[in-house]
């Protein structure tokens, strides 16, 4: 009995409001002190250090030459086939048309209306006629070509994928020289890629650049294409060119000497009147023409050779020109990407693996 009672004094002490506090108090303790014993301690921030870095900064610039390499084969490639549909259209369609009996009849009486109606002004009329030709070029040859290919087109496409190429290119480096993606993330905030002018969202950071997603939603590249489009002589002018109108100006000069130096419609011109001497002068236009249809084959030969020569002086100044050809674009990321990397006295250097090819979307 004795020992029932000191049971029942036991659990009664324990029941106390005091004794259940320090018992709870207790618990929480050993639960404080086993997860301190169990989380392991927090790592110390990685410290990249100054050299590392200049690594980094080599393999960007390594990476922006390799990209630049990429899209300058694309371009050239590109601007190949644009030529040979250029060359093939020229001389299946512009050339027959240009040198046939019924076209140079026709020229003639243009020129005729040229001269009349500017009062036989010969720099008038020339003009008038070569933007006429210009204008039958562009229809039959030119914008056909344009609608499977062309250098602006080409252009924003090579910029595109220098982007694509340089953001797989990238992504290896954190890893290859050990720094963490948030500091790796920072540094390229602090690389300036576009650099227009004001207003300030036609400037982008390399991170803005390869982290765009769609690429032509990232206001600043969006500025960077319509600028080398709409440039003077840019890649989206190359249709008014000056060496492309170059041949039309000496066709021009060459039909209106013709229409002066007739001797018959001279004569008859001075005795009958300008309309009158108009018309005849037309007729001899005409003969003349039908006259030459024997030296057609001579006649088609110079002309694709002429076109031809200005031709590939168009193409040249497109693929070399770095502010208005078809890399201008590219020429204008790497050069600011490359640029600021230099300011830290670092050398391009190519590094393995070599980064692989990103092809562009339809590809």
């Amino acid at each position: 009995m004795s020992a029932v009672k000191g049971f029942a004094g036991s659990a009664a002490s324990l029941l106390r409001p005091s004794s259940l506090i320090s018992s709870a108090l207790f618990v929480i303790l050993l639960v404080a002190l086993a997860g301190c014993a169990s989380r392991a301690p927090e790592p110390p921030p990685v410290v990249v250090s100054a050299s590392t870095w200049r690594q980094v900064d080599r393999d960007i610039a390594a990476a922006s030459l390799v990209a630049t390499g990429q899209a300058k084969r694309y371009a050239q490639e590109s601007m190949e086939s644009w030529m040979d549909l250029v060359y093939k259209r020229t001389d299946t369609d512009f050339i027959p048309w240009f040198s046939s009996y019924w076209t140079r009849q026709w020229l003639s009486m243009k020129v005729a209306w040229y001269r009349m109606s500017s009062d036989g002004e010969k720099e008038h009329t020339v003009n008038r006629l070569a933007g006429y030709l210009q204008e039958e070029y562009n229809d039959r040859v030119l914008d056909p070509v344009a609608g499977e290919i062309d250098p602006d087109g080409v252009m924003a496409q090579a910029t595109s994928l220098y982007v694509r190429q340089l953001e797989a290119s990238l992504q290896a480096i954190p890893q290859r020289r050990g720094v963490p993606m948030d500091q790796f993330d920072q540094h390229l905030r602090k690389i300036p890629a576009i650099e227009l002018a004001p207003p300030p969202e036609h400037s982008a950071s390399l991170y803005q650049l390869v982290h765009a997603d769609p690429l032509e939603e990232l206001p600043a590249y969006v500025a960077l294409i319509d600028r080398v489009s709409n440039t003077p002589s840019g890649a989206g002018a190359w249709m008014t060119d000056a060496g492309l109108s170059s041949i039309t100006l000496r066709t021009s000069e060459q039909l209106e000497s013709e229409m002066a130096t007739s001797g018959v419609a001279s004569v008859i011109g001075t005795i009958a009147g300008r309309v009158a001497g108009t018309v005849i002068s037309i007729g001899v236009a005409g003969f003349t023409a039908m006259a030459r249809e024997n030296e057609r084959p001579a006649m088609e030969k110079r002309l694709r050779t002429n076109l031809n020569a200005a031709f590939d002086e168009e193409w040249l100044e497109l693929m070399r020109n770095p502010d208005t050809g078809v890399m201008a674009g590219v020429y204008h990321l790497s050069g600011q990407i490359e640029g600021s990397l230099s300011r830290t006295e670092t050398l391009p250097i190519q590094f393995e693996p070599v980064p692989r090819v990103v092809p562009l979307p339809g590809e």
